[in-house]
């Protein structure tokens, strides 16, 4: 490929150059994403074995934790198993409760997401922050949509969702450790740098996320678009930037997440849906798609470039929309409406940032270091 690229060339034909090369030479970047492929594999097979409902959670957890050193990757899993548990425990004791009431759901919604990332955004475990409130979220819309269904049931699938992707890495890095990792050792992740103290910055970054998942059950209400699930994961992960990027620079930064975030989206449902034609319902063809969107989103986001949070997104719209709950009865659309969950969570913040900042004129960004994208 190189001798195919005369020097001459633009700077988007080298560096696509340079990306296809990257592609399949041996090395750290190429076992990684073997590894995720692998993972995400295992994932769906470990979920169908132990009676997941949703099966793509558990193989975007598969992929999610997946680090190049088997330490990293425990620590991750173990942060998302321990956020989940936690999360579920909240709604177990608080949905009941409110989920009969549309007021009472709003609050619910506001709170537990606001408070949560403020502590995903300030404090050392923040994957265990995001996660307990990305699971009461989940919980809760769910419960709201899935009225006849008990809490329970929602409780028991995303902790089996969650541990089917934590197990199905571990058991892949472990494997990877001794074998192609010895040969292609990767380093160790840069620690990230946190913040003390209160941070007002964090707390108003907050409670703009909290204003936007308490309209997010007004929006059921109102009509009944399902899968607002999405919609609350999208505000958290979106939300999540580190606390430096905040104040006077907080709404350039989220917005150009949400583009990204919906660039990913978009181009990986655009690939998805066309592979889900070419498949026609074959099975061993949606494993193949999957297997190719992993690979595809994972070299993107190994990038080091600022597409790598696109193709996080990627993924994220390849899993959801070829990682059926069933193989045996195959059907497109939860996928889409998982996706058109995604596409309203964006839509409904930007006017809240929008509406918050030129109301509420934002202070210039705290000094401090926050913990940078973590994404669920």
């Amino acid at each position: 490929m190189a001798g195919l690229v005369m020097p001459s060339a633009p700077p988007l034909v080298r560096r696509l150059a340079a990306e296809m090369r990257a592609l399949v030479t041996p090395g750290p970047r190429l076992v990684d994403e073997v590894e995720c492929i692998l993972s995400v594999l295992l994932a769906i097979l470990f979920a169908h074995l132990i009676g997941a409902r949703n099966v793509s959670w558990a193989a975007f957890s598969g992929y999610m934790v997946m680090r190049s050193r088997l330490s990293e990757s425990l620590v991750r899993g173990a942060l998302r198993i321990i956020g989940t548990g936690l999360g579920a425990g909240i709604a177990w004791l608080l949905v009941p409760m409110v989920a009969h009431s549309s007021i009472l759901t709003s609050i619910a919604a506001a709170s537990i997401g606001g408070i949560t990332l403020y502590g995903a955004l300030t404090h050392r475990r923040a994957y265990a922050w995001l996660f307990v409130g990305l699971t009461f979220e989940m919980i809760l819309l769910d419960s709201i949509e899935h009225h006849s269904r008990m809490v329970s049931e929602f409780v028991e699938t995303r902790l089996l969702e969650v541990v089917a992707g934590t197990v199905a890495c571990l058991i892949v890095n472990l494997i990877s450790q001794v074998t192609a990792r010895r040969r292609w050792p990767a380093g160790p992740s840069p620690a990230p740098q946190m913040a003390g103290g209160w941070h007002p910055n964090a707390a108003r970054h907050a409670g703009q996320a909290a204003l936007t998942l308490a309209l997010i059950p007004w929006l059921w209400a109102w009509l009944h678009i399902p899968e607002l699930a999405q919609s609350a994961i999208t505000v958290m992960a979106v939300m999540l930037v580190p606390i430096s990027n905040m104040g006077a620079a907080s709404f350039a930064t989220v917005s150009h997440r949400l583009l990204q975030r919906m660039a990913g989206c978009l181009a990986g449902a655009t690939l998805a849906g066309a592979m889900v034609i070419v498949a026609h319902g074959s099975p061993p063809a949606l494993i193949l798609g999957t297997a190719l969107g992993v690979l595809i989103g994972r070299h993107i986001e190994n990038g080091k470039t600022c597409l790598a949070y696109t193709g996080t997104q990627f993924t994220l719209a390849i899993l959801v929309t070829l990682v059926p709950d069933s193989y045996l009865h195959t059907a497109t659309a939860p996928a889409w409406d998982r996706l058109t969950g995604i596409l309203i969570g964006m839509a409904l913040l930007e006017p809240v940032l929008l509406a918050w900042h030129l109301l509420r004129p934002e202070p210039q960004a705290h000094a401090g270091v926050g913990q940078g994208s973590l994404d669920a």
